[in-house]
C-alpha cells in the first residue's frame, strides 16, 4: 500500500505491466519494470464476460456500502449531502479506471485480493471527500472524536493492504492488473492523507510533496524514458513506504501538536526524497549509452 509506491516488498507477487499492455502511465515497481508478458493470457470470449460480471457485482456492492457509510458519516459529523456526492465522485473515478483496465486482467474472476483493494479504494474515497469539508480543521485537539475516527479509518485502510498479497497467492489469482490496482490505490491514498494533514493545520503545503513526488516521477519518465527502467527489489524502499504512511497517519492524531507533526512529516519527506534520489542515480547509471541504442 504504501506511500512510496515504487516498491512493495510484502505485496502480491508483483509483476510489472509490459509497456505494450499498460493502459496507464508507467510506474516504478519493486521488480523489473518491463518484465515478461503476463503470466496467463487475458480471458477471451465467455471469460471476458464472466470477468466483467464478477467485477460489476463487486463494484456495485462496494459502491452501495460506501454510499451508506458516507451518508451515516455525514449525518454523524454534521456534513451535508454534498459530502456523500463527493465520495461517489471519488469512488466513481477509481471504478471507471478499474473498469477500463479490466482487459489486462488475466483471469476470469475478479478475485478476493482485488476485492480487498476495492474496499481500500472505497475507504480512501471516504477520506478524500473530506478535503474542503469542515473537518479535519485546526486545532485537531478541539475535535478529538472526529480526529480519532479519521485515524481509525486511515489505519484500517493501511492495514488492509497486508491482506491482498496473501489472498492473491492463496487463490492463485496474482496478476499484473492486481499489482497495478493496488499501487494506484496506494498512491491516491497517500496523496489524500497529505491533503488532510495540510487541511488539519498539522503541516504546511510542502507536505503535499510526499504524495505528489511519485506522480512527478511518472511524468518525468515520459520526458526521460530511462527513468522507467528496471529496479531490483529493495528493503530500503519498503521501509520508507511504511515510515511514510505511518507518519502521515500519526500526524492526524489530535494529541500530536502541529510543530511535532510538521517535524515528523518533514523527516519522512526527507527520507522519501533520498530514496527517490538513490533510485534515480541507479537508473541513470544503467541507462543505455547512445552506442547501445
Amino acid at each position: 500500500m504504501i506511500a512510496e509506491n515504487r516498491c512493495r516488498g510484502h505485496a502480491r507477487q508483483r509483476i510489472a505491466l509490459p509497456a505494450d499492455t499498460a493502459t496507464l502511465p508507467p510506474m516504478k515497481t519493486a521488480g523489473p519494470h518491463h518484465a515478461a508478458p503476463l503470466p496467463h493470457p487475458a480471458p477471451q470470449g465467455m471469460g471476458v464476460a464472466a470477468l466483467r460480471r464478477d467485477a460489476a457485482r463487486d463494484l456495485a456492492v462496494v459502491a452501495c456500502a460506501v454510499l451508506l457509510l458516507a451518508l451515516a458519516f455525514a449525518r454523524a459529523a454534521g456534513l451535508g449531502l454534498d459530502y456523500a456526492l463527493k465520495v461517489l465522485l471519488c469512488l466513481g473515478l477509481g471504478v471507471w479506471l478499474v473498469w477500463q483496465a479490466l482487459h489486462v486482467h488475466p483471469h476470469a474472476r475478479f478475485g478476493p485480493a482485488n476485492r480487498v483493494t476495492l474496499a481500500r479504494l472505497g475507504a480512501a474515497s471516504l477520506l478524500a471527500a473530506l478535503v474542503g469539508e469542515a473537518l479535519p480543521r485546526p486545532p485537531l485537539a478541539a475535535m478529538p472524536v472526529a480526529a480519532w475516527g479519521l485515524v481509525v479509518v486511515a489505519t484500517a485502510t493501511a492495514l488492509l493492504d497486508a491482506l491482498d498479497g496473501a489472498l492473491a497467492r492463496r487463490s492463485g489469482l496474482a496478476s499484473a492488473f492486481g499489482a497495478r490496482f493496488d499501487m494506484e490505490t496506494d498512491a491516491a491514498f497517500t496523496l489524500v492523507l497529505c491533503a488532510l494533514v495540510l487541511q488539519a493545520g498539522q503541516a504546511g503545503p510542502w507536505v503535499l510533496a510526499s504524495g505528489l513526488m511519485r506522480y512527478a516521477f511518472v511524468a518525468a519518465a515520459r520526458a526521460w524514458p530511462w527513468l522507467a527502467g528496471a529496479l531490483p527489489p529493495s528493503r530500503r524502499r519498503q521501509t520508507v513506504c511504511v515510515v511514510q504512511i505511518t507518519t502521515l497517519i500519526v500526524c492526524l492524531g489530535p494529541i500530536v501538536p502541529p510543530p511535532l507533526a510538521a517535524g515528523l512529516a518533514g523527516i519522512s519527506l526527507v527520507l522519501l526524497t533520498l530514496s527517490f534520489a538513490i533510485d534515480v542515480r541507479t537508473l541513470a547509471r544503467q541507462r543505455p549509452t547512445p552506442s547501445e541504442t
